[in-house]
């Protein structure tokens, strides 16, 4: 997996999103697309409100455990593509931090793949998530499945 591509400095855009599914258009043996865009959301907790949440990854392991990732769901799911985009950085509540894109022939297996990368992708991959609150104080992030 790539360094330069899964790593993406603040919010995933709609550009980068549509330009990714232009660029499959051209794979004439893909019957099937699904992506899942994991959005900020402004939660309330303990009484406060969450205004964006700041990513932090320990990179070298995280590019370890997505490539590790990218092999198992190979192994077990008939895919011709996959690609996975994380922010890092201050994403704001509304806007995307998470894009996971699998493509095959059929449909069946893009939902299984999918569903089963995210949740790999939240339990192994070491990327910690900041809330910061509208009045500047935070809390780390705990995963949920």
């Amino acid at each position: 997996m790539s360094k330069k591509t899964v790593f993406i400095q603040g919010p995933i855009s709609s550009e980068f999103i549509g330009q990714s599914i232009e660029k499959h258009q051209s794979k004439t043996t893909i019957g099937a697309h699904n992506i899942f865009l994991g959005q900020v959301r402004a939660d309330e907790i303990d009484g406060q409100t969450v205004a964006a949440i700041d990513y932090t990854a320990y990179e070298e392991m995280a590019y370890e455990a997505l490539n590790v990732i990218r092999e198992k769901a190979f192994a077990q799911f008939d895919l011709i593509c996959m690609h996975i985009y994380h922010s890092l950085g201050v994403v704001k509540a509304g806007e995307i931090c998470l894009f996971v894109f699998v493509s095959a022939t059929r449909r069946k297996q893009v939902y299984e793949a999918t569903e089963t990368i995210v949740n790999w992708i939240k339990t192994d991959v070491p990327i910690f998530g900041k809330e910061i609150f509208e009045n500047s104080t935070f809390t780390w992030k705990k995963n949920t499945l």
